[in-house]
């Protein structure tokens, strides 16, 4: 049995049951004082490993700057705003992995290709992307892109685990927030995570409702052991590259 399924075993409703626009009812959302983002031991540990990580990764970081510097000139991190706790947008940053017309590419994709257009609705991801370049391609098989939200973690944007950040751009097309229904509460009471429950369980694997499931079991179970079993299990996720694509 994987983690998301023993977590699943100890809810108080049935999770297969499509979850998104109908938990946060059920949540006393008055009770945030007990959630992952305000645990002070959390924080803690986030900047005690966070910290020691840019040091000794700084070397690889500025080796992959400079290789998707040298590929096409422009900027090597993608900034883009996500939502934060208590709902407080935030400057998200990873390595740009993508074309530099990655937006015309991809709607060209979903208005000429039914079946990536159906794809995308479902999981917002596509297996075959066309905006991904070959170091992109490489550097998210293996989670490099992810490592800039390291300084994240470090402003006290993230966490080191979490629910999976959600893009926050009100009034545009690439605002995800309203996807979410009623269950953007959950995403409100925690920093979203550099890990978690989503990223070592399938990953691309699974579908959106999924996804949304996980990082609501997440923010209503959480503790420290759950947080070090998320953390252990990422490595061999990462390394076995489970669901990367």
């Amino acid at each position: 049995m994987d983690l998301a399924e023993t977590i699943s075993d100890r809810m108080s409703y049935d999770l297969d049951i499509p979850v998104y626009g109908a938990g946060a009812s059920r949540e006393d959302v008055a009770d945030i004082d007990r959630r992952p983002a305000n645990s002070r031991f959390k924080r803690f540990v986030d900047l005690a490993l966070a910290i020691p990580a840019l040091i000794v990764l700084a070397p690889l970081l500025a080796l992959v700057a400079l290789v998707i510097w040298c590929a096409d000139g422009r900027a090597p991190v993608f900034v883009q705003q996500r939502l934060g706790h208590k709902g407080k947008a935030f400057r998200f940053y990873k390595f740009r992995s993508m074309r530099v017309d990655a937006e015309a590419r991809l709607e060209q994709l979903l208005r000429d290709d039914a079946r990536a257009a159906r794809e995308w609705a479902e999981t917002r991801k596509l297996r075959h992307d066309p905006r991904i370049t070959a170091f992109g391609e490489f550097i998210r098989t293996w989670s490099i892109d992810e490592l800039p939200q390291l300084i994240n973690v470090v402003r006290g944007d993230m966490s080191l685990v979490g629910p999976r950040p959600i893009v926050h751009a009100p009034g545009t097309e690439l605002d995800d927030t309203q996807l979410y229904g009623s269950d953007i509460a959950f995403y409100k009471m925690a920093r979203p995570g550099l890990t978690g429950l989503w990223q070592v369980s399938g990953r691309a694997e699974t579908d959106f409702s999924d996804r949304v499931a996980m990082d609501i079991q997440y923010v209503r179970q959480w503790s420290a052991a759950l947080d070090i079993e998320i953390a252990l299990k990422t490595i061999p996720s990462v390394l076995l590259r489970r669901g990367a694509h």
